[in-house]
């Protein structure tokens, strides 16, 4: 039996190419309005008061289509995470 091995980014690099081609291929668009669920499952957080928090301070953008409808951008999502985002060493 034959084993290879592969460095770990490139593996990565790998998996989000494949992704990237399949949705390619498939025609898989992420939308750019998501639910709260969604949106709190993005930000990895479990509270609604906390997306809530995030959304009065404007460090998310929302739209409210309707009163009780609460859509989040997920652009502005990934910005946030990449702005608190810290560097290793």
């Amino acid at each position: 039996m034959e084993v290879i091995t592969i460095e770990t980014e490139s593996f990565y690099k790998l998996i989000q190419s494949v992704v990237e081609r399949i949705k390619a291929e498939h025609n898989i668009t992420e939308d750019k309005w998501i639910s709260g669920e969604e949106a709190m499952r993005k930000l990895r957080i479990s509270s609604k008061t906390t997306l809530q928090k995030l959304r009065n301070e404007g460090k998310v953008k929302f739209s409210q289509p309707e009163r009780k409808i609460i859509l989040y951008d997920v652009e502005s999502i990934y910005q946030f995470l990449d702005k608190n985002s810290k560097e290793t060493f």
